[in-house]
């Protein structure tokens, strides 16, 4: 009896020593996760912080990159012209809108000086027209200033589907895309939609600007779908 009275209070004491165990073990791993989380955080937090060190990693690569590719006689053509000589040169800047383009003179710059900003400037293409003038492009995924403006979409008069500096009646196009199917579009629209195409349809933002692009290029003539089509490799 004795034996069975023991084994039951070692039992009985075991699931008390169980449940300590189990209690303290979930505490313990409550802790870590969240320990973890604060470091998590704080490392987010960091680099959040530090965003320009994109950019400054990519002007390293770059000119580790013109380095290299001077070393194996690749560099780009313009860069070879311009270091040929110690001369003073336009340069100029053209940013590309998803919509639209501006240019402007950033000034005239001693070789090194064009270099320098061709470093700083990763995201720029280089190149150097006929006149020695020097020309870095930069791509903008949004509407220049003149398209938020007075951007409208409408027809031309070949019937193409084009961005247009102001209603289209005043026939100032900015940019064509494609060849619209109009007999398709008389037949699936509403009149009131394909009344407000002619009449021009405003935008203000990136968002709009692809809705009208991606609503109507559904109805872009056979040739201008197939033209849109990434070919197979």
């Amino acid at each position: 009896m004795n034996f069975f009275r023991i084994k039951k209070q070692l039992k009985r004491r075991w699931r008390r020593w169980r449940r300590a165990i189990w209690t303290i073990g979930g505490c313990g791993l409550i802790a870590l996760m969240a320990w973890l989380g604060l470091l998590l955080s704080d490392q987010m937090e960091r680099l959040m912080a530090k965003e320009p060190i994109a950019l400054e990693t990519l002007g390293m690569i770059r000119e580790a990159a013109v380095g290299t590719a001077k070393e194996n006689g690749t560099e780009p053509a313009w860069i070879g012209q311009l270091q040929q000589s110690d001369q003073r040169r336009t340069v100029r800047l053209i940013k590309k809108y998803a919509c639209g383009e501006e240019s402007s003179v950033l000034g005239t710059m001693r070789p090194e000086e064009v270099m320098g900003l061709y470093r700083d400037h990763p995201e720029w293409q280089g190149s150097m027209d006929t006149q020695g003038d020097v020309w870095f492009e930069q791509r903008i995924d949004e509407l220049s200033e003149i398209c938020r403006r007075n951007g409208y979409f409408g027809i031309d008069q070949q019937g193409n589907l084009s961005l247009f500096d102001g209603p289209p009646d005043k026939e100032k196009v900015l940019k064509t895309f494609f060849q619209l199917d109009v007999e398709t579009m008389e037949s699936s629209l509403p009149p009131d939609v394909l009344l407000h195409l002619n009449q021009g349809i405003r935008i203000q933002d990136l968002d709009e600007y692809n809705s009208v692009l991606s609503t109507f290029s559904e109805f872009a003539a056979v040739p201008a779908r197939k033209a849109m089509q990434p070919k197979d490799e």
